[in-house]
């Protein structure tokens, strides 16, 4: 066994914060003038990039925006960089774990699974997954054995959809599409019976896209959704985004976020309204 001097143990005690503060997303993010956030460009109106927009948008990068300028204040920096990576359903937690994104603004569920790999923000929205068809197509989730229904790769709806008809004994036949404009392009074809996603996403495609009233948004609901902002672990870092978002939500912020995303027509729900109140966490 060796024994240590009192200076080299002093050294180690000391190296020792210099390692922690090298991994440290707020100090990364300070030294570097810049944070990351992760979009993808197929989940409107929670995270979408429009033909000629320089930036993405949607509810979840208004609440990514709020959370920058927040940041900003709170470390003192006179600028703070903004930089967006595009990702998708398969590849977005990655890049969270990975350490190429900060936050990830996009419709993401918080699940306990998930919590293992990386952090979430408090709740930012609460939906639930819902059932797309055509007119004279199935209207309940009882009538779908062996009729097509398509639904997004690497959701929580996936999992969901098939642990539903799994224990119901509905043979189903399930296809993975790989971004929702795929899924809603296979309904409309008469390729899919039903397509199944968030149902705030469905109503605002629905809003965007069914101009003919080919489409209808079916009254089951499949799951309780709960979404929130993934990012690293990193207990100062989550502080610092939850700060920012009850401040945010505090102050009527959430609001005015929903209604820039959704249009001022749509109303927000019941316990979308609670939740303004409840993750508007106090100081």
């Amino acid at each position: 066994m060796r024994i240590l001097t009192g200076a080299a143990v002093l050294l180690a005690a000391l190296a020792l914060p210099t390692l922690a503060a090298a991994d440290s997303v707020l100090d990364r993010i300070k030294s570097q003038g810049e944070i990351r956030l992760a979009y993808r460009d197929d989940a409107a109106p929670f995270s979408f990039k429009a033909e000629g927009d320089p930036e993405p948008q949607g509810y979840s990068l208004e609440l990514c925006r709020a959370v920058v300028k927040g940041l900003q204040a709170q470390l003192k920096l006179v600028a703070l960089k903004t930089v967006y990576v595009k990702v998708t359903p398969e590849d977005r937690f990655d890049a969270i774990t990975g350490g190429k994104a900060d936050l990830l603004c996009e419709a993401t569920t918080a699940t306990l699974e998930r919590r293992g790999r990386m952090d979430f923000s408090i709740s930012t929205f609460i939906s639930g997954a819902g059932m797309m068809i055509q007119p004279g197509g199935p209207t309940r989730f009882e009538d779908l054995p062996g009729k097509k229904v398509g639904v997004l790769a690497g959701t929580t709806t996936e999992q969901d959809l098939k642990a539903y008809l799994a224990a119901r004994n509905i043979a189903a036949d399930i296809v993975t599409v790989p971004s929702h404009s795929e899924g809603f392009a296979a309904l409309e074809s008469g390729a899919l019976a039903a397509y199944f996603a968030d149902r705030t996403i469905l109503q605002f495609m629905l809003m965007k896209r069914n101009q003919n009233g080919k489409l209808l948004l079916a009254d089951q609901f499949l799951s309780f959704e709960p979404y929130a902002l993934a990012l690293p672990r990193d207990a100062d870092f989550r502080l610092e985004v939850d700060r920012a978002l009850s401040r945010l939500f505090r102050h009527g912020g959430g609001r005015k976020a929903f209604a820039k995303a959704f249009g001022g027509e749509a109303k927000a729900t019941g316990l979308q309204s609670s939740l303004y109140v409840t993750s508007g966490l106090p100081e």
